[in-house]
């Protein structure tokens, strides 16, 4: 395998059993994000550090002279984590989905906003519609990333004015980098590469507002002394388990035995580690997908008992319903399986579901079922985490109903 191929052949399609054509494939990521709109909004936080996460009551508070006084991040309580943070929170050490307290410890004076999901799909929106300008060709792959084919672009502008390949994807790119930030007045990060794998990790390489262009003679030098974790579906688990095995870069998967990587992940895995590592992956940009299901979750700052704050928890759980149902009503879909998740203070999560005779977007319906589920858990223990589920979806064109009472606490016996 260390001869598998050289810095400057194409790797063989024989990896994946297909051919390798040349293509342009570009992953967009914008940067900081939910962060990033933050400081649309605080113009004056620029440049430092700040910690988007916590609940909704550490707003700002405007002060008499026009100034705001804003939550430091020493004066937090509670278990939330980091949604996101500006980079000049990162240089300190706070990254997403990190313990705010944790991150207190590392930054007590990075200030502290609560997050604004409503604006950030707006802004979502807004970035994804100006790309959409440019090309139908989008996968959408979640609030702040989308993959391009460039493909067709590329051939019509070497079509008309000539030059490169490299430089007419380039000069695309950076036109649909600027036409994102013209719509929100945020940057972005774009790669274009071969395939969907190599764009993902290119994005990450120039951050924040990097343009990368990555080739198969790239991989030596900005591919593989990277961590094997920067590739996409490699997870934890899956990367001590290499680093057990010597292999923490992106290289050194590469050029690993075979007999060895199918001994510890087993035949198919193991061929997919390979071919990652060598930069090789087929799939297409799908811009047409069907979603699997829509869901709903919260993690309480404070571990909430399932008695003493039954009336708190059902609130709760009626308004995940709602925002589940909204959410099947904005995409269009309807549901027939309708599942819960809980997290109790000893970290055990439990599931259950059950399956309607009708798909509904109904929360007054999707409440009722859920309801149902939860009367299969033993409530006994302290809860973090309450969350609802509606899959099984199916397109749906019926008008919202209007909504209807619906059960306002939560099935206990007293």
């Amino acid at each position: 395998m260390a001869e598998l191929f050289s810095p400057l052949q194409t790797p063989p399609a024989l990896l994946q059993g297909g051919t390798l054509a040349r293509r342009y494939i570009a992953h967009l990521d914008m940067d900081a994000f939910f962060a990033s709109v933050e400081l649309l909004r605080y113009p004056e936080l620029r440049d430092l550090p700040v910690v988007v996460g916590g609940g909704r009551d550490r707003q700002p508070v405007l002060q008499g002279d026009g100034t705001r006084d804003f939550a430091r991040l020493r004066d937090y309580t509670g278990r939330g984590v980091v949604t996101t943070s500006t980079y000049a929170a990162r240089r300190l050490g706070v990254f997403s989905a990190m313990g705010m307290m944790k991150a207190a410890k590392l930054a007590p004076d990075a200030i502290v906003l609560p997050p604004d999901f409503d604006a950030y799909r707006e802004l979502s929106r807004r970035f994804k519609a100006a790309v959409a300008d440019w090309t139908p060709a989008i996968e959408d792959r979640g609030i702040d990333e989308i993959y391009i084919d460039l493909g067709e672009l590329v051939h019509e502008r070497l079509a008309r004015s000539g030059g490169s390949a490299r430089d007419a994807a380039l000069a695309i790119a950076q036109g649909i980098k600027d036409a994102v930030r013209l719509a929100t007045g945020l940057s972005c990060s774009m790669s274009v590469a071969p395939n969907k794998l190599l764009a993902k990790i290119g994005s990450e390489l120039d951050k924040p507002d990097g343009l990368t262009w990555l080739d198969w003679s790239d991989l030596p030098a900005r591919i593989w002394p990277l961590a094997v974790r920067s590739i996409n579906g490699i997870g934890p688990r899956a990367g001590e388990r290499l680093a057990l095995l010597g292999l923490d870069t992106v290289g050194a998967l590469a050029h690993a035995d075979p007999a060895v990587l199918q001994k510890h992940f087993g035949a198919h895995q193991s061929a997919w580690l390979l071919a990652a590592a060598n930069g090789v992956d087929e799939r297409p940009v799908q811009s047409h997908s069907e979603p699997r299901s829509v869901s709903r979750e919260t993690t309480f700052e404070h571990d909430l008992h399932p008695r003493r704050d039954r009336a708190r928890l059902s609130d709760i759980f009626t308004r995940l319903c709602e925002r589940v149902a909204q959410d099947l009503a904005r995409k269009g879909y309807a549901g027939r399986t309708i599942g819960i998740k809980l997290r109790f203070d000893d970290f055990s999560t439990v599931t259950r579901d059950t399956t309607l005779d009708a798909a509904t977007r109904d929360a007054a319906r999707i409440r009722q079922a859920a309801t149902a589920c939860l009367r299969r858990v033993p409530l006994e223990r302290r809860l973090r985490l309450l969350g609802v589920r509606v899959g099984a979806l199916e397109p749906s064109q019926a008008a919202p109903s209007r909504p209807r009472p619906v059960q306002l606490e939560l099935p206990l016996e007293d």
